[in-house]
């Protein structure tokens, strides 16, 4: 395998592996995750509707000829995360220290990648890139 594609690959189950390990607290209602969908306004069908559209993001880049699809998907999804937290919830949320702020940048870039990778297969980027 050539370096890229692993590098694509390892890129890929980072986002799918850091979305899927924060779905347990979105369904399980974590009083981090209700406090974060209570401050931005969409607790609890936000948290529901946010946590299975992470699922099917993870499940999608996973999969080898359409992981872009999920690319695209994550980056939608942590976009709006970086977007609240950047105007309600800050870089910081109840001392996280930041980290769920690193996770929403370090999936949107793996997403980004992952679309990038596939871009001759993306109808819309062929026309633009």
């Amino acid at each position: 395998m050539k370096i890229r594609k692993v590098g694509v690959l390892v890129l890929r189950i980072l986002a799918a592996f850091i979305m899927l390990q924060t779905l347990y607290f979105k369904f399980t209602g974590a009083p981090e995750s209700i406090f974060i969908f209570s401050t931005i306004g969409m607790e609890p069908w936000g948290r529901y509707m946010v946590g299975s559209m992470e699922l099917v993001a993870s499940v999608l880049l996973l999969i080898p000829k359409i992981y872009w699809l999920g690319g695209l998907l994550g980056m939608g999804l942590m976009a709006g995360a970086l977007f609240f937290h950047a105007v309600f919830l800050g870089i910081e949320v109840q001392g996280d220290g930041g980290l769920l702020f690193a996770y929403a940048v370090i999936v949107f870039f793996a997403s980004l990648v992952a679309v990038l990778d596939r871009k001759n297969d993306i109808p819309i980027l062929k026309t633009l890139i």
